[in-house]
């Protein structure tokens, strides 16, 4: 039986509360007034000539087309008048004063945002992966694959990690409803009326599905349904160990075919929720399936990589090369399924080349365009060309190496998709974004290592449980 040791357990603390002081540094960093903001951006244009040549001719361009409109409403009489001259200049600087503002305010609104989006990005993606492995073994059971029995215990001590990460990711949810933070635009007051200054007629016509309380119960019922089936499934789990007949067995299997159809709902839904609606004037019919492509990889790659660890420690005595083989070929298979939607996806709004659709990639290709460009060879190139051979597929320190490269590439893609909507162009990879990954790697590895930790690493009484042990491939 595994045993969680004291220097893992004070690692996994150790980054928590180094992650956290990093988040909460992140917040207090954010500017604090419209202000700051200015100041800020006036000492960026006085760095960078060229920019601030651009800023000021678009300011300009802006200006001019206040001061032609003042002067076609007032025309004839300015004619007869010599104060039209300071007439011009005084709606001139009313213009440039006004674009300053403008510009400076959604400057703040996007710096403001930017830890919140760092934590969310984090949050998601360990979220992401925790769901995924807890689809994957019901997945296994449903099918009753022979192979993966020993492997059970492992990826049941992986979803250990749902019940911690989904109740941050409520909380994260519901402050968005209350308006603590505003990463969910569509939320903001007035968006639905159309008496208001700045009602939005697309989200107005999606608001029968795009409204709070719709979205807040939804998200309520996602977690609850996904956490009582972890719940009762390890409880069945571990009840196949001293049973001589097969009811628990059988108990799993109902529970996890009743799971997978809720969870085939409610995984698309979620995407649509949590993500598309991040750009509500945005959305993609393939964007369900995409996301459940770039969780499910990191999923099997973080089972992958916990079990080398384990077996590193002497444990999984019955695991050998084979199911780690079997492993690296769903990594290999699932990297070419992830890399054919992105493609899909992309390809069909390119061609399409409708302005609502194209502004999606083009704005990610604009602001975010090395990140964006990284994450073919990064969740593509270089799992392919490193897993493509058996035998690398057999040897854990190549499978350990393009598992760092794939969780790195599927984070940056959780990263692109969620930072353009929130943060726009003021992004950066710094001590938010880093402290969000300790914070909740350190969970991470705190809870699946404990979980793991109670409970035998070999599930038996299950009937497929011989085969599993002398698998060989």
């Amino acid at each position: 039986m595994y045993q969680f040791s004291g220097k893992l357990k004070t690692i996994a603390l150790a980054l928590m509360v180094i992650g956290a002081v990093g988040v909460i540094s992140g917040f207090l960093s954010t500017p604090s007034s419209i202000e700051e903001v200015k100041e800020h951006l006036h000492h960026a244009e006085n760095a960078h000539g060229s920019h601030g040549k651009a800023h000021h001719a678009e300011a300009d361009a802006h200006v001019e087309h206040h001061a032609e409109a003042a002067h076609d409403a007032h025309g004839h009489a300015e004619a007869h008048h010599d104060t039209h001259g300071e007439a011009h200049e005084e709606v001139t600087a009313h213009g440039e004063e006004d674009h300053g503002d403008s510009h400076a305010e959604h400057v703040y609104h996007q710096l403001k945002n930017r830890p919140w989006a760092a934590f969310y990005v984090a949050c998601l993606f360990f979220f992401g992966v925790t769901l995924l492995v807890l689809a994957f073994n019901a997945i296994q059971r449903v099918a009753q694959a022979g192979w993966s029995i020993v492997l059970f215990r492992v990826m049941e001590g992986i979803t250990g990690n749902l019940l911690p990460v989904t109740m941050i990711l409520l909380v994260i949810l519901l402050l968005g409803s209350a308006h603590v933070h505003h990463l969910f635009v569509w939320m903001a007051p007035g968006t639905v009326d159309p008496t208001a200054a700045n009602y939005d007629a697309i989200i107005d016509g999606k608001s029968w599905w795009l409204n709070v309380p719709g979205w807040t119960i939804r998200s309520i019922v996602y977690i609850v349904g996904w956490n009582l089936y972890r719940h009762l499934s390890r409880k069945a789990s571990l009840a196949e160990d001293n049973e001589t007949n097969l009811v628990s067995y059988k108990k799993n299997f109902k529970m996890s075919v009743a799971f997978l159809g809720f969870f085939l709902f409610t995984e698309s839904m979620m995407s649509w929720d949590w993500i598309m609606s991040l750009d509500p004037h945005w959305f993609s019919t393939l964007f369900g399936w995409y996301v459940l492509a770039t969780f499910l990889v990191s999923a099997i790659t973080v089972i992958a990589m916990v079990t080398v660890y384990l077996k590193s420690k002497g444990h999984l005595e019955y695991v050998n090369n084979s199911h780690i083989h079997d492993l690296a070929k769903f990594m290999f298979g699932f990297s070419i399924f992830w890399t054919y939607l992105w493609f899909s996806q992309f390809m069909l709004i390119w061609y399409a080349d409708m302005p609502e659709e194209t502004t999606y990639f083009v704005q990610r290709f604009e602001e975010y365009k090395l990140p964006f460009l990284m994450m073919i060879p990064m969740n593509f190139i270089f799992p392919i060309l490193l897993l493509i051979n058996s035998d690398y597929k057999r040897i854990p320190n190549f499978v350990i190496g393009a598992g760092v490269v794939v969780l790195l590439g599927h984070y940056t893609d959780v990263f692109i998709m969620v930072m353009p909507a929130t943060v726009g162009g003021e992004w950066f990879f710094g001590i938010p974004e880093i402290s969000a990954i300790l914070f909740f790697l350190g969970l991470f590895i705190y809870a699946v290592f404990s979980t793991i930790a109670k409970a035998p690493l070999l599930a038996k009484g299950n009937p497929f449980l011989h085969e599993s042990e002398t698998f060989h491939y």
